[in-house]
This record gives C-alpha cells, sequence and structure tokens, in this order.
C-alpha cells in the first residue's frame, strides 16, 4: 500500500481529540511574524540536508505552519511524498493551504504515538519540535519504527538561551517587568534541550546509531523590532504566560520589549541565533 493509501485508509480517532498547544490567534501571529524571523533561514539549511539521503518518502513532525515543509516540498525531488504531522489543528489550519502540492499530505498526530505501520519512511524530520515532545525517548522511538532500513531521522533543537539573541533579549526584559514572577516560558521549553550529550543517549536509548549532533548558527533579521516584541510576546505560549500576569498591559509590555530589542540591535534588528542539528540512522 503506498503512503497516501495508508494515510486515507488511516483511523485519525485515536489522535483527534489531542489538546493544541497553540490557539488559533497566536498560530497567526506565529505564522506572519515568527516563522520568518527564526524558522525560515533554518528550514532552507535543514531542507538541504534532507535531500543529501534523497529520500523517496518523509515525515515530518511537529510541522506548525509549515515552514520546513514549504523548504522541503521546493527543495527536494518532485515525485517525494511528504507527510506534515502537529499536534495543534490551529497550526495545521493554517500551514496546510501554503502547501497544497500533490504528494504533500497534512494530518494531526502526536509524534509519541504516530498512527502509521512500521518502516513506512526513508526520512523523519522535525524543526524545532523535539523541546516539546513531553516523553523524548518514546517519541524517537517512534520516528525509529516508522523508518525503513537505512533510513534517517533529523532534527533541530534551539542552543542555549544565551546564544540566541533575540530570545535572549525578550526574556531578560520580561524578567526586569516581571521581576518577582518572570514569564519562563522561553527558558523552560524552547530554548532548554541543549546538551549533546543527553540527546545523544535519548537518541541510542531509542535505538538509533552513529548520533551526531552539530551546532550551527545563523543571522536573524526583521523588519522591525517590534516585530520581534509581537512575535514573541503575542505569536508564541508566552502570550498566555503574560496575559495571566498582567492582561490589561499587553501592549505596553510588547512596546516596552520592542525598545529593549531596537536599543540593543537596532531599528531593523539583526541578531545571531545557535541551534543544534542532530543526525540519527537506523542502521
Amino acid at each position: 500500500m503506498t503512503i497516501s493509501a495508508d494515510i486515507e485508509s488511516g483511523d485519525h480517532a485515536a489522535f483527534a481529540t489531542s489538546p493544541a498547544p497553540f490557539d488559533q490567534g497566536v498560530a497567526e501571529l506565529y505564522q506572519a511574524l515568527l516563522v520568518p524571523i527564526l524558522f525560515e533561514p533554518y528550514a532552507a539549511e535543514m531542507a538541504i540536508a534532507a535531500d543529501r539521503s534523497k529520500p523517496g518518502s518523509v515525515l515530518e513532525l511537529a510541522a506548525g505552519t509549515g515552514a520546513l515543509t514549504r523548504a522541503l516540498r521546493a527543495t527536494l525531488d518532485p515525485p517525494t511524498e511528504i507527510v506534515a504531522t502537529d499536534l495543534s489543528q490551529a497550526m495545521i489550519d493554517i500551514g496546510a493551504p501554503s502547501v497544497t502540492m500533490s504528494r504533500t499530505h497534512w494530518m494531526h498526530a502526536d509524534a509519541q504515538n504516530l498512527p502509521f505501520a512500521p518502516e513506512m519512511f526513508d526520512l523523519v524530520i522535525c524543526q524545532f519540535g523535539a523541546m516539546f515532545f513531553p516523553d523524548k525517548v518514546k517519541a524517537y522511538g517512534e520516528a525509529e519504527r516508522v523508518l525503513r532500513g537505512k533510513g534517517r531521522f533529523l532534527f533541530s533543537t534551539w542552543d542555549s538561551l544565551a546564544a540566541n539573541d533575540f530570545a535572549s533579549c525578550v526574556d531578560e526584559c520580561l524578567a526586569n517587568l516581571f521581576p518577582s514572577d518572570p514569564p519562563d516560558f522561553l527558558r523552560r521549553l524552547p530554548y532548554s534541550y541543549f546538551d549533546p550529550g543527553q540527546i545523544k543517549a535519548q537518541m541510542s536509548s531509542a535505538g538509533f546509531k552513529a548520533v551526531t549532533c552539530d551546532r550551527l548558527e545563523l543571522t536573524s533579521v526583521a523588519a522591525t523590532a517590534h516585530d520581534v516584541a509581537v512575535a514573541f510576546c503575542r505569536g508564541t505560549p508566552l502570550r498566555g504566560e503574560i496575559e495571566w500576569r498582567a492582561p490589561e498591559r499587553m501592549s505596553e509590555i510588547v512596546d516596552e520589549v520592542a525598545g529593549r530589542v531596537e536599543a540593543r540591535y537596532g531599528a531593523c534588528p539583526s541578531g545571531g541565533m545557535s541551534a543544534l542539528v542532530v543526525t540519527g540512522h537506523v542502521s
């Protein structure tokens, strides 16, 4: 059975009720601002890395609104089957219309409980999603299960907060604004998973061989400092943390963060980004 047929006949009920980590409003700002500022530069590099093994079938985990999906579709051979999955239906609703080419499929799925038969894909890929997996070894084990012999799992995870200029600046400003109870989403989740030893051990526990972790440093550029502030404060779960503390002050807080970003990185800000690119092989 082909991948397309398997998807058409799959039982979606088992994962259709999974909770979505991003609501529609956050997802829209994420796509409009955060994707070009943070994710598109890495998507281009990840797509090039994916193409090196010339996969015939690709499963993308935590695809979000499709930054990497679009880069893969533009880079990989046209016959390549791509299945893009995410836990958030709000993200899929925005991402799916942006990639409507044939051999590209979108599904709501949990990386820790994939609705696919064993050995269906040549490549499993994930851009900046692994940090959010509650049980990383389980998710990695699922990736290993659905990969064919000689298949490859390729994913990226952010380096430390200190190594990522815009994120560090936003976090620092919010800590100053809320000294007794700072919003900690950035350091607690997206910028928390960067120990190569830990990553390699977890990948090995899931059955992967020859695991490598390579640091990739790129530059992030935004049209305005205000775009950076809105992207982080309203286009990520930081929004909920800020609104819980001071719902009436969101606009003021965004302006404060924008001022800090502009003072440090300029009116058309440019800052450094750093991530780890991890590769593991089935055999």
